[in-house]
C-alpha cells in the first residue's frame, strides 16, 4: 500500500515562505506524475503544481513565479517551496501521486497565511 506523508505546513505572515515535503513509501520512479493540490472548506480540490520525470513542472497560474515543485528521487520526496505567500494561499495542501490508473493522496497539511 502506498503512503504519502506531508509535512511543513503551518502559520506564516503574508510575504513569508514555507516548504512542504511529501515522503513516499516507495520509489518515485514507480509513479508517473506527482503533485500538490490544495483545498479550502466548501470548495473543490485544485491543482497547485505537478512534476513528472523528464517533463517541465506544471503550475497553476495563481502560483507561477512564487512556488517551486521539486523531487528528490534518492529520498523518495517531493517538495513544494512556497514564497511570497498571500492570505489567499491559505488551504489544506495535499500531496498526490499517480501510478497507472491509481491515484494516491496524503492526509493533507494546513497552511495558513495571515495578513
Amino acid at each position: 500500500q502506498v503512503q504519502l506523508v506531508e509535512s511543513g505546513g503551518g502559520l506564516v505572515q503574508a510575504g513569508g515562505s514555507l516548504r512542504l515535503s511529501c515522503a513516499a513509501s516507495r520509489s518515485l520512479f514507480s509513479f508517473g506524475a506527482m503533485g500538490w493540490y490544495r483545498q479550502t472548506p466548501g470548495k473543490q480540490r485544485d491543482l497547485v503544481a505537478t512534476i513528472m520525470s523528464g517533463h517541465n513542472p506544471n503550475y497553476a497560474d495563481s502560483v507561477k513565479g512564487r512556488f517551486t515543485i521539486s523531487r528528490d528521487n534518492a529520498k523518495n520526496t517531493v517538495c513544494l517551496q512556497m514564497n511570497s505567500l498571500q492570505p489567499e494561499d491559505t488551504a489544506v495542501y495535499y500531496c498526490s501521486a499517480r501510478s497507472g490508473f491509481a491515484s494516491y493522496w496524503g492526509q493533507g497539511t494546513q497552511v495558513t497565511v495571515s495578513s
